[in-house]
């Protein structure tokens, strides 16, 4: 089922991930299990709301220029929230259950949860969005309280503008207070989706080679100049990136994905059969790095996924913005 898999399409090679209608049409259907007949008006303005932002259709932004945090990205997230909602909503018992409303607020998030990196107009500091990395979910937050309100859903801000930072680590998660246990699991749902969809990308690991690196670069976070006043390196290349994601990747399941969110990544079981294609897809990336980093073939990551950002040669204008960086940092 997964083996033919093509480099911009989910986890079961049935949805196009980089295509908004695509994603749109995959999410309308299984809101359509849980909650037949409710409305699903909402979740389609933001779904058009989203794809203006993020082509720069939208006044005031450039539209996302970030290459690991693309439009393929959000859209392959909230698919996997979509399923993680439903498969939760469907095997609970109903004093638990999220509700349509509750749902519609965290599709929306999830749709959002990375319009922090993208620059306005009158921005004439920062060249690319992946300068805000360390603290792009507060300018997430801060977009949702200004969108949700244009959508009908301002009543839901307290609640968006606080789950959304489950996808991040500016907040420590124990410091999100929260009324209703069940706006606690839609957090939980929301950092497992963003994880989940990340790593059991079909091109993950090329990714992270050759586009989270540079993010990390202008980010702040791959190297920066500490307290004392000497460099402080972290990730040296992407191929270091690479050698230390299996750890990464290790501490993500046992602190996140297993412990603070407490196997939320279950929740997506019930609609498959009892297995977890996100899982075996990236137990598949991970096996497959192994076998690179003992052999360091590095030329066995050959895949060139396609880029989904609203301008032209995005990657190489990034990785010119990288070099530069780097070297200022060097000097």
């Amino acid at each position: 089922m997964y083996e033919l898999r093509r480099n911009d399409f989910d986890v079961t090679n049935s949805v196009q991930v980089s295509a908004t209608p695509a994603v749109a049409h995959a999410v309308r259907e299984l809101f359509a299990t849980a909650w037949p007949g409710e409305p699903f008006d909402r979740v389609a303005v933001a779904f058009d709301e989203f794809e203006r932002l993020f082509s720069g259709r939208m006044p005031g932004y450039h539209g996302v220029d970030t290459v690991y945090h693309d439009r393929q990205h959000s859209l392959d997230m909230t698919l996997a929230m979509a399923r993680l909602l439903i498969g939760y909503e469907l095997t609970v018992d109903a004093s638990r259950r999220f509700g349509a409303e509750r749902a519609i607020m965290a599709l929306v998030t999830s749709l959002f949860h990375d319009a922090g990196y993208i620059r306005e107009f009158d921005d004439r500091v920062h060249h690319n969005g992946a300068e805000f990395t360390l603290y792009h979910v507060t300018r997430s937050a801060k977009f949702l309280a200004r969108l949700l309100p244009t959508i009908g859903m301002e009543a839901w801000v307290p609640v968006s503008t606080r789950i959304v930072h489950f996808t991040g680590y500016e907040i420590k998660l124990s410091q999100i207070h929260l009324a209703d246990s069940r706006d606690r699991k839609c957090g939980h749902l929301l950092g497992t989706a963003d994880l989940i969809a990340q790593m059991a990308d079909r091109c993950y690991l090329e990714k992270c080679r050759d586009r989270l690196y540079p993010e990390f670069v202008l980010g702040g976070i791959a190297a920066a100049t500490g307290t004392d006043g000497a460099l402080q390196v972290r990730y040296s290349s992407g191929l270091d990136l690479l050698r230390q994601t299996p750890e990464f990747v290790r501490e993500t399941r046992v602190q996140r994905l297993e412990g603070e969110f407490e196997h939320a990544y279950r929740y997506v079981e019930p609609l498959f059969g009892g297995k977890n294609p996100y899982l075996e897809a990236i137990d598949r990336n991970l096996g497959y790095l192994h076998r690179v980093l003992r052999t360091e073939r590095w030329p066995m990551l050959r895949r060139n996924p396609p880029l989904f950002t609203w301008g032209d040669n995005q990657l190489g204008q990034v990785r010119g913005l990288m070099l530069n960086h780097l070297r200022a940092l060097w000097a």
